[in-house]
């Protein structure tokens, strides 16, 4: 038991001494919702609190109150996920006991997990099999619904960086589900149950059927963040501060969003990412790794403009327009006259810029105007002279 905040932190280094403990990427206490008819499978995994390459302190206690509840732990696996128990929790209360006065509000939101948990009334309607413990220790493929929800949250948090980790295996690990609001339910058990369900009038009114949840339904936005329908963003997106993602054709999917404020009025497909300052006009498509990208994420750069109904392919780098309804492909031939390749080496010193080029070729070329040649419907390049520049009282 430690009873001063030095014990706490002498207990903290001779647990992180020991030669069984390892220092986790990320872990947390998830509450989790099983299937209606299969009780063993785990359909959404709910974290107030995920930790990532931070508070090793919080992570050296826990890992030592799965070992003085008799709890193994095989750290030479990429994750461990089991069930809480009292004496678990007992453990880290007696850990965190001089923390607990101060725990409130921001401050020391692990000590408050467990001391909630430790103080939930036995009617509560939830068992200990209803949270789990999740550790990550390396970032390998995902085998489990808890890591696969603790990688999504990474994300969504912005505690992990868009394209920075390993997701393999997620889409064959979290099961297909209907979702009432944030409640998802096994298809499975709707079928069994449809008779009964649409005879008396309980039939649910589902939400959607995905494998992912919204992002709205896990996360928090900063204040100046605006999403103006729950549907336009799945979980595991990151939406910067300042975002503002409208509805109608506006979407952005997981492991794709924003490094600063954006509008968003198009599609930011997954592994699409988008710089501070930009534009992602209505209808704009912003293709993800899987459609016509040649496996290479697409990043847009700050401050660029892509118009209405645009499609881009490829990266595009700062300050740039695409006109609406251009098309950029990684192979897309783009002509440009000895005037514009004169003014955009000008701003772009040491880049290769010829007088026909692929879309892949500006993926490190700023300041790019792209259109079409109406004429003769052939896509063109200049340098743009026109500022991008957001609405400050918008974003």
């Amino acid at each position: 038991m430690a009873f001063t905040k030095d014990d706490f932190k002498a207990k903290i280094e001779n647990i992180q001494s020991q030669p069984w403990y390892k220092e986790p990427l990320g872990f947390g206490i998830a509450r989790v919702d099983r299937g209606q008819l299969n009780k063993d499978k785990i359909l959404q995994a709910t974290y107030p609190v995920v930790n990532w390459k931070e508070n090793f302190g919080s992570a050296a206690v826990f890992l030592n109150a799965l070992k003085e509840a008799e709890i193994e732990v095989d750290t030479s696996k990429s994750e461990f996920v089991c069930s809480i128990s009292d004496k678990f929790l007992t453990s880290c209360i007696e850990t965190f006991r001089p923390y607990i006065p101060e725990a409130k509000g921001q401050e020391h939101k692990n000590v408050q997990v467990v001391s909630k948990l430790a103080s939930l009334p036995i009617d509560s309607g939830f068992t200990a099999d209803d949270y789990k413990i999740v550790f990550i220790f390396e970032d390998a493929a995902v085998e489990s619904v808890e890591t696969a929800y603790m990688k999504l949250y990474a994300l969504s948090s912005g505690k992990a960086a868009l394209r920075s980790l390993n997701l393999n295996g997620i889409f064959g690990t979290l099961p297909n589900c209907a979702w009432v609001g944030n409640q998802p339910i096994e298809l499975e058990w709707l079928r069994e149950n449809e008779i009964t369900l649409k005879l008396t009038g309980k039939y649910p009114e589902i939400t959607m059927v995905d494998k992912f949840p919204r992002f709205l339904s896990h996360i928090i936005p900063a204040d100046n963040t605006r999403i103006l329908e729950t549907s336009k963003v799945r979980f595991g997106a990151q939406l910067a501060a300042g975002t503002t993602v409208m509805p109608g054709a506006a979407y952005v999917n997981f492991n794709a969003g924003t490094e600063g404020a954006v509008m968003v009025e198009g599609r930011i497909s997954s592994s699409a990412k988008v710089g501070a300052g930009s534009d992602v006009g209505g209808g704009a498509s912003i293709l993800g790794v899987l459609s016509g990208t040649d496996g290479v994420p697409v990043t847009i750069g700050e401050n660029t403009l892509l118009g209405a109904n645009s499609c881009t392919g490829t990266t595009i780098g700062d300050g740039c327009i695409l006109d609406a309804g251009v098309t950029i492909l990684p192979g897309t031939k783009i002509s440009l006259s000895e005037k514009a390749v004169a003014a955009l080496k000008e701003i772009n010193p040491g880049k290769e810029i010829t007088t026909v080029m692929k879309g892949s070729d500006f993926q490190d070329i700023n300041g790019v105007h792209f259109r079409v040649n109406s004429t003769n419907g052939q896509t063109i390049a200049m340098r743009s002279t026109r500022e991008i520049k957001l609405n400050a009282d918008l974003h």
